[in-house]
Order: structure tokens, then sequence, then C-alpha cells
């Protein structure tokens, strides 16, 4: 479990005359966690065809699990015209439930509005363990209540890092609180994101690992050829929000493209901030050195990280920070703001890390472009080989696997326990007032038992998993075969 320390890894000791028995008791039970198969929703607003870190790391973890024998089905709200049940790659089925979208493509909700149809989804599959992503998912959040109103394990990902005095963020930490306080077992994607979770929820270390995200090498290959040599290309490739620190590159674009005449920028995505970058643009008469791409598919990305020397991530908090590994991984040369779990993410050799501030990120990119200049650099296949070891979603999944196998040998707590623990865990007045809605649920879902009975609900056939019907599956994830 990634809780422990890396590096600290010590072998069994050989057993004793005496402890024969208990030795072999380990290796019986070693060998039936390592049998044991799954079945596993995964539920969160956040899932394709939007696109987006979350959304990826669903998408690659449930593949790589299907791949080692478990049952994977993902539910997330409808989008667009895509609804009801589609299938992806090697079986993995999607629920596109009728859900209102509020804001930000997260759902409304009531906390109970969601359970007829998530309980469908969860009889129908005969789920084992419930397996929510993201804070801002409010349809992650309801699923947790709802799993465990049921009797279900469950399992939490954060993928954020929160403030603490703001008003929304009291509020989310609040709600993440109430979420987590009888949660199995929580995931986060880096050891700062694990202590700003314990600390806003208030959890106890133990129950919180680490598995961070990855990227597969495959799809972010280096191409020096695509790059104009003559000029010094920074690439930007990010959400053109405040959180981003978009801010800041407002102001790095004029400084450096007045003092290097080569240097262009070649900025991704889209945003509110856009307009701040036009403003900025259009003020410095930089129309031919800095292009704005708007929003990108996912297959795209690669084409536009080739075309560049440096990758500049000016985030002013990150839990994890995939875009530097895949800009690592085309061969670029990565600056970056040193904020949140940004540190732990790439080797020193590999990252320049500045102070979120405009002047420290000049004084990084100088450092970064005099050393393109005198040619002082690692060639982009060098990088991308030592890259390619560092994250892999096999690697992910294992270790998610090893999660799922210590969940299932905890017991569900009781429902008189667990308005125990809202009212200890909560505070008097948020306990008190989640501990109603938690006696609501449950007899909500008495009603929803006596109009229609767990056995009247149509059993699913299994399109992933040991008993999969849907014929052989291939080798490889691949993301890119989606359907329209």
């Amino acid at each position: 479990m990634s809780h422990r320390k890396r590096g600290h890894t010590h072998a069994p000791k050989p057993p004793s005359s005496l402890d024969t028995h208990s030795f072999s008791s380990t290796l019986q039970h070693t060998d039936h966690e390592q049998g044991m198969k799954h079945r596993i929703c995964m539920v969160s607003d956040f899932f394709y065809p939007n696109m987006g870190g979350v959304e990826s790391h669903i998408y690659q973890l449930s593949q790589c699990l299907i791949e080692k024998g478990h049952k994977v089905v993902i539910a997330t709200h409808v989008y667009g015209d895509r609804r009801g049940i589609r299938y992806l790659t090697n079986g993995l089925k999607v629920y596109y439930l009728p859900l209102q979208v509020m804001y930000n493509q997260s759902t409304a909700t009531t906390c109970f509005h969601s359970l007829p149809l998530l309980r469908c989804v969860f009889v129908r599959e005969r789920i084992t363990i419930v397996h929510a992503h993201s804070s801002f998912s409010t349809m992650a959040h309801d699923a947790l209540f709802h799993a465990k109103t049921m009797g279900l394990n469950t399992v939490f990902t954060d993928h954020s890092l929160f403030g603490f005095a703001d008003l929304s963020s009291v509020l989310t930490n609040k709600l993440l609180t109430v979420s987590l306080c009888d949660t199995n077992h929580i995931v986060c994607v880096s050891y700062t994101s694990k202590e700003n979770t314990a600390l806003r929820a208030a959890l106890d270390p133990e129950i919180v690992s680490v598995i961070p995200n990855a990227v597969d090498p495959t799809d972010f290959t280096p191409d020096p050829c695509c790059r104009d040599n003559s000029k010094i290309t920074i690439v930007v490739i990010s959400r053109l929000v405040y959180r981003k620190g978009i801010d800041l590159l407002s102001g790095i674009i004029p400084e450096l493209c007045g003092k290097h005449p080569d240097l262009c920028f070649l900025i991704g995505g889209e945003g509110p901030k856009r307009i701040v970058l036009e403003e900025v643009r259009e003020k410095y008469q930089l129309h031919d050195r800095v292009r704005l791409l708007g929003a990108l598919d996912h297959k795209d990305v690669r084409d536009v990280l080739v075309q560049g020397h440096i990758f500049l991530n000016t985030s002013l908090t990150e839990a994890f920070c995939m875009a530097i590994v895949e800009g690592a991984s085309c061969g670029l040369q990565v600056v970056s703001t040193r904020v949140g779990g940004i540190p732990e993410v790439l080797p020193d050799e590999l990252v320049t890390l500045c102070e979120p501030s405009v002047r420290s990120l000049c004084d990084g990119l100088e450092t970064v472009i005099a050393r393109i200049r005198t040619g002082n650099v690692a060639s982009p296949a060098t990088i991308h080989q030592k890259v390619r070891t560092l994250y892999t979603w096999r690697n992910v999944a294992e270790r998610t696997e090893k999660v799922y196998n210590r969940v299932c040998r905890e017991p569900v707590l009781p429902f008189s326990e667990r308005l125990h623990r809202l009212h200890s865990h909560c505070g008097a007045v948020a306990g008190s007032i989640f501990s109603l809605f938690a006696v609501i649920s449950l007899l909500f879902l008495l009603l929803l038992q006596w109009l229609r009975p767990d056995h009247l609900i149509d059993v699913a056939i299994d399109s992933s998993g040991p008993h999969s019907r849907m014929g052989q599956k291939s080798k490889t994830p691949n993301p890119a075969v989606l359907p329209d």
C-alpha cells in the first residue's frame, strides 16, 4: 500500500518450526487475494466525451482492471445525445444516467433523486465495490452515500487540492468530511494530496493511500523533426482558468518576448481567462509569436507538444500534474511552478521548478533557454526513455487492486454505527442534518425495495470480468477507440 514510504520494502522472514502454520496461512491468504475478482462501479460526473485528467484516469484504470480479470462498469450523467448504455474497448460498459447538470458538468443533487437509478445499476451489475472519483463531482458523493445505505464497500479517489480559508473551501471540506467519514478507503494521487485530504476531512492517515496518476508512453512519443529549430517554442496546454496560473502567463509572455526575438508561445486550451491572453497579444503586437489554439482533443495533444522545446506549467495548485509528465514524455524541457504535489512528479533532472511568480518563472525559463542555445540538454529520446518507466497504468491498477482486496476484508458499518460516526465526526449541526438524510435515504431504499424487490431486477450480462460474454479481449488499452 502506498501509505508506506517508498523504498522501504522488507523481505519476509523465513518461517521457524513454531510459526510454519501461520506462514502457510499467510501464503494461502495471499494466494486467495491474488485470485479475488471484484465487481466495481466507477462513478463520477466527469467521463468521456468530456476530456480531462479525471476522465483519462477512470478510463485507463478501468481498462487495466478489466485486463486483470475484474468486472468494471462506469456510471456518469448524460452528455448531449449520449445516454443509456454504451460499450467501450474491451467490454467496458458505461451508464449515461439522465441526471440534470447544474454547473461545470457537475450534476444537481438532493441526495435522493439519484438513488433509484444508482440502485438499479448496482443491483443489475451485482456490484461489490463502488469507487467514486473527484471532490468536485456531486454524483460521486451521492454514489458513496447510497452505496453505504445499500451495504456496499466504498472507495474514493481525490484528484484535487483545496484550501481551508475561503467560504467555498469551508463548505466543500465539510461535505467531504460527511462523505468520507464512513468510507472504507481513500486514494490520493500524491503525498501532498494525502496530507491535504486527511486534514480537510479529519481522516485517519492509515485509511488513505497514495497511488499516482500515469501516462501511456506510447501516446506521447518525441518527434524532433516537428520542431522549428530556427526559433524556441514554449508550449502551454491547460484550461485557461485562474487556478492554472493564466495571470502569471500573461506577465511572462511580454517580458520574455521582449528579450528573445526568436521566442514563440503555442497555447492550447480554452476557458474564461483566454481574453486576458488575447489582450496581451493585442497590446504588445505579438500575433505572429503567440498562437492560441483553443480547445484540443486528446488525440491532438501529442501533435502540439512535439512542436515545442519547452513545456511550461503555471498552475497555482495541483495534486498531480499529468500535463508535465506528458510534456516530458514527448521530450520537452519542463518548467513548472513548485506547488502542491508537483515536486513529487518528476526527478530534478527532468523539471525546473519555480515559485509561482512572474519573476521566478521568467528566471527559470531563461535558464532553460540558455541551456538549449548551448546544447546542454538531454535529447528528446533520452528524456522519453526516463519517463516511460516512471508511471504506468498497469502499476496503478495493481496498487488499486490491493486497495480493493483490503476493502473487501473490512465490514460495512452497521446503520446504527454509521449514524454514530456521522454525529461524532461531522459536528453537532452537520452530523444531525446528515444523520437525518441517512435515515430518510434508508427509508426511501426500503420503499424502493418494496415497490420493486431486488430479485425482480434483471441481472445484466457481464461484458467484462471472469464471466464476460464479450469474446476475446485485446491486450493493450486503447483510449482512442470510443463510440461517437
